[in-house]
């Protein structure tokens, strides 16, 4: 435990220090010819409607695919919730399908990492969202593992116990996932830094800094906010320190990379879009407080 207290504190705390304190000794302040670009309220309300459109997506999946392994399972009846399920009954291989929901949104992540690369959408509304559904699928399923090598009761640390993980092999699974959080918000800061349209957003280390505040940053912590109606009721730990968990350990990652990482080319494109983000975001709300609150049995 002390080991992998000790590596959260270097990957969450250390790390991105570090990494941004090279911002100050760079030419920050440089302006490119012709001013930077000015800032897009517009854009930052689209992301925040698109991240918590994507973080209750993606926990209604890992829940999602935690019950349909136990409706396939004899002995087992699960009820799905919009934010939760339980289930009845008893089988010997009910710990290790724990894991399944952790496991199919790391999948869900991944995934959206290589189609958010291949890019090839007209709407940068559309890849935005793609590229939030690719960050919530790592940044939810990832501190998991962390957090299940030291609490058994946790779905993952059940998993890993079933599994026959001793000490070292669950430390060792900790310090892999505290590792590859870094480098999916490495891999994420371009995918954001390539929503840009004009090249003063991008140009400078101080432009890229600003663009990703704007496009990841401020949208991540208001979607804190925002994603708390989808998560009631619940335990006050379920229904605000899971999503504030989500949105900080990413975000202060890809803060700290925006300077260093080089921009792709600006891409053209129409205005996002606030009204199907909107609806979608509302119409998911009513999905998730009037029908799912209730529960499905399966």
């Amino acid at each position: 435990m002390t080991v992998i207290g000790v590596g959260v504190l270097l990957v969450f705390v250390v790390g991105p220090l570090l990494l941004a304190a090279g911002a100050f000794r760079t030419h920050t302040a440089a302006v490119m010819p012709g001013g930077e670009a000015r800032r897009d309220w517009h854009l930052t309300a689209c992301s925040a409607l698109l991240y918590t459109l994507a973080f209750n997506l993606t926990f209604f999946l890992q829940e999602l695919f935690l019950v349909l392994p136990k409706a396939l399972t004899p002995g087992l009846h699960p009820i799905l919730y919009h934010n939760n399920h339980t289930w009845s009954g008893d089988s010997p291989r009910v710990a290790l399908l724990q894991g399944s929901g952790a496991l199919t949104i790391f999948v869900s992540g991944v995934v959206c990492t290589v189609l958010a690369r291949r890019g090839g959408f007209r709407s940068r509304t559309a890849q935005l969202f793609l590229v939030w559904m690719a960050y919530c699928g790592l940044f939810e399923s990832l501190p998991q593992v962390v957090v299940g090598t030291v609490v058994p009761q946790n779905d993952v640390g059940m998993a890993l116990r079933y599994l026959g993980l001793g000490a070292p092999a669950r430390t060792a699974a900790a310090l892999g996932a505290l590792m590859l959080m870094p480098a999916a918000a490495w891999q994420l800061t371009a995918d954001f830094l390539g929503l840009a349209t004009v090249p003063a957003q991008t140009a400078t280390a101080r432009a890229r800094l600003r663009f990703i505040f704007q496009v990841v940053t401020v949208p991540a912590l208001a979607g804190i906010a925002l994603i708390v109606p989808y998560r009631v009721p619940r335990e006050t730990i379920e229904v605000l320190a899971v999503p504030a968990v989500v949105s900080v350990l990413g975000t202060i990652w890809i803060q700290a990379c925006a300077w260093r990482r080089l921009p792709q080319p600006p891409r053209a494109g129409p205005r996002e879009s606030l009204r199907w983000p909107l609806g979608a975001a509302v119409a998911l709300l009513l999905l998730f407080q009037l029908i799912l609150r209730r529960g499905i049995a399966f």
